[in-house]
């Protein structure tokens, strides 16, 4: 076996009394229109913690400091329509200042707190996967490879 790339995306997970934070992505957007999701973004040359407080504060408008998050799950996914590996790291949220307010509608047009029980449909699958396994307690999850 030869090594290969993954892309890596980091994930916010805002929790309050039982709810989780998510986005309205608009139905312009280039990825998952019209689909909830969490507040997320590519890693670029930089940390994944430092990804986290970067994407809070341009998606959200909320600042974060590093220490305030804590990898909780962790998907390790083949993408179903290019078959390109991707990790997605999920950062529960531990404290913030701020109000998520909508700062890039051509991507997100709202962030509404949903119920873990009662997540929006339709949810982006590798988002909805996670959830439903941070609520389980797992923190790993993989998804499109071969059994």
């Amino acid at each position: 076996m030869h090594p290969h790339s993954n892309v890596v995306g980091v994930h916010l997970v805002f929790e309050q009394t039982g709810k989780v934070l998510l986005g309205l992505r608009s139905s312009t957007s280039a990825y998952a229109p019209d689909t909830w999701h969490l507040p997320a973004g590519h890693l670029e040359d930089e940390s994944a913690t430092t990804c986290a407080v970067r994407e809070a504060h341009e998606e959200l408008g909320v600042s974060i400091d590093e220490q305030d998050l804590r990898l909780i799950h962790v998907v390790h996914q083949r993408d179903s329509e290019n078959q390109v590996p991707r990790v997605q790291l999920l950062f529960q949220v531990l404290d913030y200042a701020g109000t998520p307010t909508v700062r890039e509608p051509e991507r997100c047009t709202s962030w509404r707190w949903w119920p873990y029980g009662a997540l929006p449909t339709p949810l982006v699958d590798y988002a909805a996967v996670a959830l439903t396994g941070i609520a389980a307690g797992r923190t790993y999850t993989q998804m499109g490879w071969a059994a």
